[in-house]
C-alpha cells in the first residue's frame, strides 16, 4: 500500500474499489466487502480497499485501531467463510487526521468468490448479491485466469463422467445458501461452473470437479488415492499386518481417512501417580485427521501417478505426499507461512466439514500431540515430496 494512493482513494467518492465504514462492529459488512472486492466484477484487476474508521467524506471517525482489530480483520482470510481463500493485506495507517485500519483485497483468479454461500459484487458504489448473469461472467473469466491445477480443465472428461447426484444432493447443499438453491434457475452446467467444477471454455469438468464427483477419478488422475500399510516392526522389511487403499470421489476418500484415524488411535488408560487414570493414545485422532486431510488436499496431482503413502511402523507413522512446498512458500517461511497448491480442493474440504480454519493444521497437530504427551511431529519438505513423521506415544 502506498500512502499517496490511499489518500487519493480516501478523498474520492465511493467507487467499485473503495468502501468506507465508521466502525468495526459489523462483521457481515466486512465479509461482504472483501468478497465483493475479490470478485472484481468490473474486471479492473486492481485491489479494492476497505477503510475502517473513515466517515463518508473521507475524514477520520475517531475509531481507535488496536492489534486485536487488525488480527480479527486478518482472520477473514483463514476463517473459511470466504471461498476460495481471498488474498488480503491489513495495515494500520494514520490518515485524514486519525487512525484507520485499511484492508487491501486483491482480485481473485478463481471467481466467483462466495461469502457464506453468496456471491457479493460491486458495481460503482453499490454492493449486492450477484445475479445469474453476473455469476456467469465471473465463471467465464475464471477460465482465463485459472493458474492452479485443480481449477484447470480436465481434458478428455465430460459431464457424463460425473455423478451429478453426488453434486446436487451433497456438495451443493453445503456450499450454496438455501435461498439461492430455492430460486435456482441455472442449468447443472452453470451450477458446476459457478463452484469451479466445470470449465466453460473447454466445456468439460475441471480437475477438482473430477476428483470430487467423477464416477472413476483414477481413470483421469491415476495417483489420486491413499495407500496405507501397517508393518509388524520398525522397517518396511517386516511382515505386513494390514493394508488398505482409499480411492473414489474426494468425499469418500476423506471419510475413509477419518475412519483410519479412528482405527489407529490406540486409546488406552494409564495410571496416574496420585491415583486414578487418564486416557492416552498411540496417535491422537484429531492430529492424524489433520495430517491425512492435508496430505490429500495439498499434495501435487499434476503429472504424478504416485499416491499418498501412509506407512505405519511399530514406533511411528510416516505420511509421504507427492510434491514439495508450493512455489509461493520457501523453506525459510515454513511452517509459519501458508500457500495453497490446490485452493479449490482446500475450499471443498472446508465446505464438506473436514477443515475448520485454514493455516492452523500444523499448530493443531503439535498441540494435540503435546496434550497426549507425545513427541512432536517432524515435518520434512523436500524437492518433490513432503514427509511427516509422527512418533508413537509410549
Amino acid at each position: 500500500m502506498e500512502r499517496e494512493e490511499l489518500e487519493e482513494m480516501l478523498r474520492d467518492v465511493e467507487s467499485d474499489r473503495v468502501e468506507r465504514t465508521r466502525s468495526a462492529k459489523d462483521a457481515e459488512k466486512i465479509g461482504q466487502a472483501i468478497c465483493a472486492f475479490a470478485n472484481d466484477l468490473p474486471n479492473s484487476r486492481k485491489p479494492g480497499y476497505l477503510f475502517m474508521g473513515a466517515n463518508d467524506d473521507g475524514s477520520a471517525s475517531g475509531l481507535v485501531i488496536k492489534d486485536q482489530l487488525l488480527q480479527s480483520l486478518a482472520a477473514f482470510r483463514s476463517d473459511g467463510d470466504i471461498q476460495p481463500i481471498p488474498s488480503i493485506n491489513v495495515q494500520k495507517w494514520s490518515l485524514a487526521g486519525g487512525e484507520m485500519a485499511v484492508v487491501e483485497v486483491l482480485p481473485s483468479d478463481l471467481p466467483p468468490v462466495r461469502y457464506k454461500g453468496l456471491v457479493w459484487i460491486r458495481i460503482g458504489p453499490r454492493k449486492g448479491v450477484a445475479s445469474e448473469q453476473d455469476e456467469r461472467v465471473l465463471s467465464e473469466r475464471r477460465a482465463l485466469l485459472a493458474r492452479t491445477w485443480d481449477a484447470r480443465p480436465c481434458r478428455g472428461s465430460s459431464l457424463a463422467d460425473l455423478s451429478l447426484d453426488l453434486f446436487s444432493l451433497t456438495y451443493r447443499t453445503y456450499a450454496v445458501a438455501p435461498e439461492v438453491i430455492e430460486e435456482n434457475h441455472r442449468s447443472i452446467e452453470q451450477q458446476l461452473a459457478a463452484l469451479r467444477f466445470l470449465d466453460t471454455r473447454e466445456s468439460c469438468p475441471t480437475n477438482a470437479g473430477v476428483l470430487l464427483f467423477a464416477k472413476d477419478p483414477l481413470f483421469f488422475v491415476p495417483g489420486a488415492y491413499v495407500q496405507y500399510v501397517h508393518y509388524d516392526g520398525p522397517t518396511q522389511a517386516e511382515d505386513v499386518l494390514r493394508e488398505r487403499r482409499f480411492s473414489g470421489d474426494l468425499l469418500s476418500v476423506l471419510r475413509g481417512l477419518d475412519d483410519l484415524a479412528a482405527s489407529i488411535e490406540g486409546a488406552r488408560p494409564v495410571a496416574l501417580p496420585q491415583g486414578g487414570d487418564r486416557t492416552i493414545c498411540d496417535y491422537p485422532r484429531r492430529a492424524m485427521h489433520e495430517l491425512l486431510v492435508n496430505a490429500v488436499i495439498h499434495r501435487n496431482y499434476d503429472g504424478s501417478s504416485t499416491p499418498v503413502s501412509v506407512n505405519h511402523f511399530s514406533d511411528r507413522i510416516e505420511i509421504l505426499s507427492p510434491g514439495g512446498l508450493y512455489p509461493d512458500l520457501t523453506p525459510d517461511q515454513f511452517p509459519g507461512g501458508t500457500s495453497y497448491r490446490n485452493p479449490v480442493l482446500a475450499e471443498s474440504a472446508k465446505v464438506l466439514g473436514f477443515v475448520n480454519r485454514f493455516g492452523r493444521g500444523i499448530a493443531i497437530v503439535q498441540a494435540e500431540l503435546a496434550r497426549n504427551g507425545s513427541p512432536p511431529a517432524v515435518f520434512e519438505p523436500g524437492y518433490n515430496r513432503f514427509l511427516v513423521t509422527v512418533p508413537r506415544r509410549t
